[in-house]
């Protein structure tokens, strides 16, 4: 290593001195402990199917460091998937463990003073969670998508995880039976690795290439297939060089990657869970930028360039063998950035040099896209002053883009779906879940499973949802206005709502109103009262007390600073 290493200390000091007996009673050699150490990041679990295979991934990555001349060390986080932690405290561990990520990492790094990351990335909250604490600690950082499970099929009909949560909603309501519900679980899932569709995770998988934080051509890729070893080895072997090069993440994690990234999501009609991650994300990297804005903008001037269940009929599979993320860049690139650094050290531009896209069909041109307008659409409101949101998916000519009909009020998707059986939401409502961001939840409670219900009762497009919560990166049959801000638990317009307010919902406008005089909103604010905290001890506590509105990412450090 040519340039000095902060992980070496001074011989004689007490810091070199401990260090030096730990590690050789580990077996390392005083030339071990000269070279780079980087932090292979792990975050396997044998409670979910989406971490596995982590291990064996670890193992290959460490050969690939130490055979490039660094010193890895595997070091482990918290692994949240959304399907294992939503058991407990009504689904609200699951955003606030992307920020438990960022800290693990930051303690553990950062603590040890090591010089680089790798960081193994798996289920969606890992993603951000682990760019968060890349951009935090501004160190030499590479991330590895370590891919897409394989899914399953009943007879002819496809069935993956998402489409069992689907079913799970609709056996709620009587319309799907426990034996078919039972027979789809046992068929969706068939190897390790994240989501099937373009959920949270390969959406965040792609955004990591668009940020230029993983290696060109990463994602999606099938779990533990060869190309995904290949590009496990080729970071393993790239980190070392970037420790070199003091290649850092805030040189890569721009503006114009920021922007770059809200344009990925938009072509691949990806999940608006990204909006809040990459909120996050540019909040640790210093960068000053408005998300929710710029989807707006991006959904202006990007098309839909390919349909990947479950907003269309392609797999992630024809979608990984057309080009994948970088085949969508290189549609996208007369409209791109393509001007900012990326982790190879060489700028979009050039890592874009020479790429084609093999199916016409599955990513598509600029001039002949599967929609011409933007499937995430911010709305704006008397009901939402800073924002709701409404992934629309492609439009066809029967969606319905506007809605208006009297509130139905609930303050937990058990009392809602109650009310829902028992036939007391009449069709025309629009059924209003609220307590549900992240103050009121905490963590943001999903509100899916009220809206999969309410498909399921045939209610789907007879009602409209508006909620404070998080969605899942399924596009509805109905109009579904998510994460609306400000929150309930802040006092917002969606706290005031009463049964019987008229509300307007128009995707083409881009309005959220509530058709109550101001007068009336007013005498109702001055009888609000912020809830009660929900926890007095452990993780959510902290979470509760200490996290920021969704519209500055849901962060942690951002109360603090503003203190």
């Amino acid at each position: 290593m040519s340039r000095p290493l902060r992980s070496n200390f001074e011989p004689g000091s007490s810091r070199w001195a401990v260090r030096r007996a730990q590690w050789r009673a580990l077996g390392l050699t005083d030339a071990d402990m000269e070279k780079p150490k980087i932090a292979v990041v792990n975050t396997s679990s044998e409670m979910a199917i989406c971490f596995s295979h982590l291990d064996g991934i670890a193992a290959k990555a460490k050969e690939a460091i130490r055979a490039a001349g660094g010193l890895p060390f595997e070091i482990r986080t918290a692994a949240p998937s959304d399907f294992i932690i939503s058991a407990g405290r009504r689904a609200t561990y699951i955003l606030p463990t992307r920020d438990l990520i960022a800290n693990d990492i930051e303690v553990q790094v950062e603590g040890a003073q090591l010089d680089g990351m790798l960081l193994l990335t798996s289920c969606d909250k890992t993603v951000p969670g682990q760019l968060m604490a890349a951009a935090r600690l501004d160190i030499p950082a590479l991330m590895v998508i370590c891919g897409y499970q394989a899914s399953g099929h009943i007879g002819n009909e496809h069935v993956d995880i998402e489409e069992v949560f689907l079913h799970a909603g609709y056996h709620a309501q009587g319309n799907t039976s426990l034996e078919r519900l039972t027979e789809m679980s046992e068929q969706a899932i068939r190897s390790p690795g994240v989501c099937s569709g373009m959920g949270t995770a390969n959406s965040m998988h792609s955004v990591t290439e668009a940020l230029g934080m993983c290696l060109p051509g990463a994602a999606p890729v099938a779990a533990l297939s060869a190309r995904m070893w290949a590009h496990v080895e080729a970071s393993g072997r790239r980190i070392v060089e970037m420790v070199e090069e003091d290649l850092k993440p805030r040189a890569i994690l721009t503006a114009g990657a920021f922007r770059n990234a809200a344009a990925q999501v938009q072509a691949q009609a990806g999940s608006i869970n990204c909006i809040k991650h990459l909120q996050a994300i540019a909040l640790e990297a210093g960068v000053e930028i408005d998300m929710a804005r710029e989807f707006d903008a991006a959904g202006e001037r990007v098309p839909v360039l390919t349909a990947v269940r479950p907003i269309g009929p392609l797999s992630i599979e024809q979608f990984d063998a057309a080009g994948g993320a970088r085949g969508v860049q290189s549609r996208l690139a007369p409209r791109l950035e393509t001007g900012v650094l990326t982790c190879t050290g060489a700028t979009l531009a050039q890592n874009l040099e020479g790429v084609t896209v093999s199916d016409d069909n599955v990513i598509r041109p600029l001039d002949n896209p599967w929609g011409a307008e933007a499937p995430i659409v911010l709305l704006r409101g008397s009901l939402a002053p800073v924002s709701g949101v409404v992934k629309v998916g492609l439009r066809t000519a029967d969606r319905n883009l506007a809605f208006r009909g009297p509130a139905r009020v609930f303050g937990d998707s058990v009392s809602a779906e109650a009310a829902l059986k028992a036939g007391t939401i009449a069709p025309g409502a629009v059924v209003v879940l609220r307590g549900q961001g992240v103050r009121g939840g905490p963590g943001m409670g999903g509100a899916s499973r009220l809206v999969f219900a309410l498909e399921g009762a045939g209610m789907g497009t007879a009602c409209a949802v508006v909620t404070d919560g998080q969605l899942s990166g399924l596009v509805n049959k109905g109009l579904v206005v998510g994460e609306v801000q400000p929150e309930s638990a802040e006092g917002g317009p969606i706290a005031l709502v009463e049964d019987g307010d008229m509300i307007a919902i128009d995707v083409t406008t881009k309005r959220l109103d509530l058709e109550v005089p101001e007068a009336v909103l007013a005498e109702r604010a001055t009888c609000f009262t912020p809830p009660e905290p929900a926890h007095d001890s452990g993780w959510l506590s902290i979470y509760e007390r200490t996290v920021s509105p969704l519209s500055r990412g849901a962060s942690l450090i951002e109360r603090a600073r503003t203190r």
